[in-house]
């Protein structure tokens, strides 16, 4: 039942039916959804609607009044305000539960598909995780004071935050010595955003700049850097003008797959996963669904540095990763060298947006494929499959569910597979973020 009533304050009284992909309430009113932001399933709350659609409106809970018991206390003090997260109002268990039941019911609304087997979530540590990203930068004239953060709820404003629970630790804790450092620089309104890229060891900085830095500014940035064991590098144009800042801040950047013996040296602007920790439980489950055997050929799509294909490599599987970005592949191949693996891996720079039938052949034939494609997803590759190119198993990592789903579509439906397992990985905690695992494999009739 819902609650239709409208206050003089142009109010809604809604009864929360579920949760959608964005983590937020849905309601229907007079036939018409409702996504209501801050609710949670089961909820009668109080709301307002700042986006009106014909067929939908977005809003926001401006009262709760009967709460629901999954509903706790959020652990981030500016959460009401910023962006960054959307879910830490949501029990942290809940708040699986609900990403699993949104990645299933994405499978089935979008590619009319069901996983035989469900997997167990895979999860990790829910605070201080996150070891790459950006952040916007922006310098207030009237606080003259420079914001560093993530945008603001239902806003392009910079959130006004002291800390970030969702950060690495040391960053978190360096925030407002960074907002008053940034404030000094000459060109403090000429710096839009930063990248960071952290390890256990280091954290590293990258400015984006749109003037030059004067030799004062230097001397700002490198005793900040010394006084809390930053390094800063800086940009001032295109990805190929990263660079540090001085020589001290040249460090190398490194994660580790402990299980399987390898190490990763990466630069800071190189693609790698945000959540360490997750991706040493995913790398595992993606080799237990693969089952990488010595003298085996496997395929590696997207291959990035070699997050799967390294440890494929280590099963004594030849293994062929195919990347679209050459500077990515270059980096890939140091990895290989480094963990001397150079007999088991070989590396491919090829548009897999783009790829064709012939280009796919005269990589030669893999009976078992990997696919970690973007958001995007992988529609191009596997439209290519048929009685030429037709591998028996095909493990999918994606970051999207409903490319996933689409793509599952066409794997089940017109190229004879089923969809064996599949499973979400909670890679981004505290967001509505959902990243997942399926197993394809070969009907063979």
């Amino acid at each position: 039942m819902q609650e239709d009533i409208k206050s003089k304050k142009k109010l809604l009284l809604a009864t929360i039916e579920n949760i959608d992909q964005e983590g937020r309430g849905v309601t229907h009113i007079d036939g018409k959804a409702i996504f209501v932001e801050g609710a949670l399933q089961g909820e009668l709350v109080e709301c307002e609607s700042y986006v009106r659609k014909p067929s939908y409106e977005v809003a926001f809970t401006n009262r709760v009044i009967r709460q629901s018991n999954f509903r706790v206390k959020p652990k981030c003090d500016h959460f009401n305000r910023c962006g960054g997260c959307s879910m830490q109002h949501f029990e942290f268990q809940a708040q699986i539960a609900a990403k699993q039941r949104v990645f299933e019911n994405t499978l089935s609304r979008i590619g009319k598909v069901k996983s035989e087997t469900i997997l167990t979530p895979l999860v990790g540590p829910s605070w201080h995780y996150r070891y790459k990203g950006r952040l916007r930068v922006k310098f207030v004239v009237k606080k003259n004071k420079v914001l560093v953060g993530f945008n603001e709820k239902r806003t392009h404003f910079i959130a006004d935050i002291s800390s970030c629970e969702v950060l690495p630790q040391s960053l978190s804790n360096i925030l407002p010595s960074l907002q008053d450092l940034i404030t000094k620089l000459s060109i403090k309104d000429k710096i839009p955003q930063i990248e960071f890229a952290a390890d256990q060891n280091h954290l590293v900085l990258v400015l984006r700049i749109l003037e030059k830095l004067d030799a004062n500014d230097e001397s700002l940035l490198n005793a900040f850097s010394s006084q809390y064991s930053v390094q800063f590098w800086t940009q001032s144009k295109g990805p190929d003008t990263v660079k540090p800042l001085s020589e001290k801040d040249n460090v190398k950047l490194s994660y580790a797959l402990t299980e399987f013996g390898l190490q990763f040296s990466f630069m800071p602007y190189d693609f790698t996963q945000i959540n360490p920790f997750i991706n040493q439980v995913l790398v595992r489950r993606a080799m237990d669904l693969l089952k990488p055997l010595k003298g085996e050929y496997i395929f590696d799509f997207f291959c990035g540095l070699g997050n799967f294909t390294l440890p494929i490599a280590k099963s004594g599987a030849k293994v062929t990763g195919i990347e679209g970005s050459l500077s990515l592949i270059e980096r890939a191949k140091q990895c290989r060298d480094e963990n001397h693996l150079n007999n088991f891996v070989e590396y491919q720079c090829i548009n897999l947006f783009e790829i064709t039938k012939d280009a796919l052949l005269k990589l030669g034939h893999a009976d078992k494929w990997l696919i970690d494609p973007p958001r995007d997803g992988a529609f191009q590759l596997v439209q290519l499959i048929d009685e030429e190119i037709n591998p028996s198993v095909i493990v999918y990592v994606s970051c999207n569910p409903a490319t996933l789903a689409r793509d599952a579509q066409i794997l089940v439906t017109e190229k004879g597979y089923k969809l064996d397992k599949a499973g979400i990985v909670n890679m981004f905690p505290h967001t509505s973020h959902v990243e997942s695992i399926a197993l394809f494999v070969k009907i063979i009739p």
